[in-house]
């Protein structure tokens, strides 16, 4: 029997001047090259995956604090998944094994079902496909619910996005986003929308691309500002002006943002810059407890939600 990768089977998916692969576990996007240039800040084809470095969000994206949150009437536990601040983090399709319903040169699609579980007793089935063009590497998530009773649902992706050379400290960072999620410093739990600029404008308001510099972020912002499309664009270029771009629709009104600081600086620290389009903010199995519309999407019996995404390289 052939040895699978730590991190999966590997889909090498090739367009053009851009080449990506995919994990199967979590349906992760390991790498996204154009011309040999990272665009996402990779991991290596044979070790298990960083964290949640490129893994699809599913289902719900972020956290959902203390584990905790009641649906239909009926209150419900998590495995606490982020220990160190005790919540349920990203899902429950991150290690999830995704198996190929479809595949071309540049274009894979692949299906995983979460089943029913202590927590979240509900059946979702998740197709995802990734697909290269002259425009870069968008992605979809489509959800089904199989159960039922409706089911609580959000989805995004977490890939850490690169510029060039240097780090996160060195890049200009454009994100038209005007409010800000509050959080408490410590366990990152939601206390309320503002406007960016009213809440640290250095720190927090890119509505004008500027340096990012030494600003520490790891915050969900929404008040998108799109365009006549109805999209969304956040771009990250480095000091030649070339670097990348994410891209998504009125699918996701909430955007996460990280600047990976890692509590002992080491491998990946600011290497990357996560930006995580979501359908939902975080904790929003838990809504009703907020004065703002966290986004929380219900599925009923029978019926699918659709998100997506693209990355596209800037020269």
């Amino acid at each position: 029997m052939a040895r699978v990768p730590l991190p999966g089977t590997q889909h090498v998916l090739r367009a053009g001047e851009y080449e990506a692969s995919v994990a199967s576990v979590g349906a992760s996007l390991r790498s996204l090259r154009v011309r040999g240039r990272d665009l996402v800040v990779p991991f290596a084809c044979d070790e298990v995956r960083p964290a949640y470095r490129g893994a699809t969000l599913v289902p719900w994206p972020n956290r959902v604090v203390d584990g905790t949150y009641a649906f239909g009437g009926t209150e419900y536990r998590l495995p606490l998944t982020e220990p160190e601040r005790g919540h349920a983090l990203h899902g429950l399709g991150a290690w999830l094994d995704y198996k190929v319903v479809g595949k071309d040169a540049d274009r894979v699609s692949l299906e995983g079902v979460i089943q029913p579980q202590a927590g979240y007793p509900w059946r979702v089935r998740v197709r995802t496909t990734y697909a290269l063009g002259a425009d870069g590497l968008s992605q979809t998530v489509t959800a089904t619910n199989e159960s039922v009773d409706p089911v609580p649902f959000g989805t995004g992706p977490h890939p850490y996005l690169v510029a060039g050379t240097g780090t996160v400290d060195d890049w200009t960072l454009e994100l038209p986003a005007a409010d800000l999620l509050q959080v408490t410093p410590d366990r990152l739990i939601p206390t309320g929308v503002a406007p960016a600029a009213s809440v640290d404008a250095d720190r927090f308001d890119y509505r004008t691309a500027r340096r990012i510099g030494t600003a520490e972020i790891d915050h969900a912002y929404t008040g998108l500002i799109r365009d006549a499309a109805g999209d969304a664009t956040v771009r990250l270029t480095d000091g030649s002006g070339r670097g990348v771009a994410m891209v998504w629709d009125a699918a996701c009104p909430w955007v996460q943002v990280h600047t990976a600081d890692l509590p002992d600086h080491g491998a990946g620290h600011r290497a990357g810059l996560a930006v995580e389009p979501m359908t939902c903010a975080p904790d929003a199995f838990n809504a009703g407890e907020y004065p703002y519309d966290a986004g929380l999407t219900v599925i009923e019996p029978g019926a699918s939600v659709t998100a997506g995404w693209r990355i596209a390289a800037l020269d």
